[in-house]
C-alpha cells in the first residue's frame, strides 16, 4: 500500500513537472466557464489583469454571459506606522480594497463582497526616485495578489451554489413584484373621496 501510494505521488510530481496539473490539486480550472466582466474603469489595470487571468484559467470572458462580476469600486489607503533614521525615512502601510458583487445576465444580484490587500512599504527620504519605483512596484504587486484572491474566490464558487443564489435572487424579484403588483391592485379597487362641494355663495 505504501508503495503504490509512493508511486501515486511520484507520477504527481512527474506530472506536474510537465506543466499538467490533476483537476482539484492546485489548478485554476473554474466551475464557471462564461463571465461578463466589467468595472467602473472599465479600461483600469486590475480589470485587464483579471480579463487576462481569468481567460488563461479558461473562462470566456463575453458579454451575455449567464454571470456578470462588476467590479464596483477599488480604492488605495495609506498609513504610518514607524518614523526611521532621523525623520529621512518612514515605514508605511498600504493597502488596496477591491468591493465587487455578481449578477445573473437579467441582473438578478447574487452576492457582493470585498478583497483587502496589505503591504509595508518604507519610504527613504534620501532616495524620492528609488522610494518611488519601490511604491509604484509594489501597488503592482498587490493588484497581482488582489487579482489571485478573485480568482480563488470565484473558484470556490460551485455550480450548486450558484444555482442556489440565483434560485433565491429569482424568488425575491418574483415577491416583489408580487407585492408591488397587490399593492397597485389594492389601490386601482379604494374608492376614491370625491372632493368635498363647496357651499353656494
Amino acid at each position: 500500500m505504501i508503495k503504490r501510494n509512493l508511486l501515486v505521488m511520484g507520477l504527481a510530481l512527474v506530472l506536474s513537472a510537465c506543466g499538467f496539473q490533476l483537476r482539484g490539486t492546485g489548478t485554476q480550472e473554474l466551475s464557471i466557464k462564461e463571465l461578463d466582466l466589467s468595472a467602473r474603469d472599465a479600461y483600469g489595470a486590475t480589470v485587464k489583469l483579471l480579463q487576462q487571468q481569468l481567460e488563461s484559467s479558461g473562462v470566456r470572458v463575453h458579454a451575455g454571459a449567464p454571470y456578470k462580476l462588476v467590479l464596483q469600486r477599488e480604492s488605495n489607503s495609506q498609513r504610518t506606522l514607524s518614523y526611521t533614521g532621523g525623520g529621512n525615512s518612514a515605514e508605511y502601510e498600504i493597502s488596496t480594497k477591491l468591493e465587487y458583487e455578481i449578477l445573473t445576465h437579467d441582473n438578478l444580484h447574487l452576492l457582493n463582497d470585498k478583497l483587502e490587500v496589505q503591504k509595508v512599504f518604507v519610504h527613504d527620504g534620501n532616495n524620492i526616485t528609488g522610494s518611488g519605483q519601490e511604491s509604484a512596484q509594489t501597488y503592482q504587486e498587490m493588484r497581482r495578489d488582489l487579482v489571485q484572491r478573485m480568482i480563488i474566490r470565484l473558484q470556490l464558487l460551485s455550480p450548486e451554489q450558484l444555482a442556489q443564489l440565483q434560485a433565491t435572487a429569482e424568488a425575491k424579484a418574483k415577491a416583489d413584484a408580487d407585492a408591488l403588483e397587490a399593492a397597485r391592485k389594492a389601490e386601482a379597487e379604494t374608492p376614491q373621496q370625491s372632493p368635498m362641494e363647496l357651499p353656494n355663495q
